[in-house]
């Protein structure tokens, strides 16, 4: 849904939560039309909005890829202070 790349680094659940909401309103989708096209319930997905820090990986991974969103992981590029 989304023209062009960003780049977000998340450190909370409530980071993933805030991507996914703003990746659904830039779409113009409701949380009810999104719950329907991801195939989860409304209810997770509102959790998931708000940052819920116990949800399913699966259903999370799910939502993300039904709104055109990746997950990439990554390590800190050392700063050779011996981290």
């Amino acid at each position: 849904m989304r023209a062009s790349k960003q780049v977000i680094r998340i450190q909370t659940a409530e980071d993933i939560g805030k991507a996914i909401r703003n990746s659904r309103k830039l779409g113009g989708l409701t949380l009810a039309e999104t719950a329907g096209l991801t195939n989860v319930g409304v209810r997770f997905l509102s959790e998931l909005e708000n940052g819920k820090p116990t949800v399913r990986l699966d259903k999370l991974l799910q939502v993300l890829s039904a709104l055109g969103l990746q997950l990439h992981l990554g390590s800190p590029v050392a700063s050779g202070r011996g981290e």
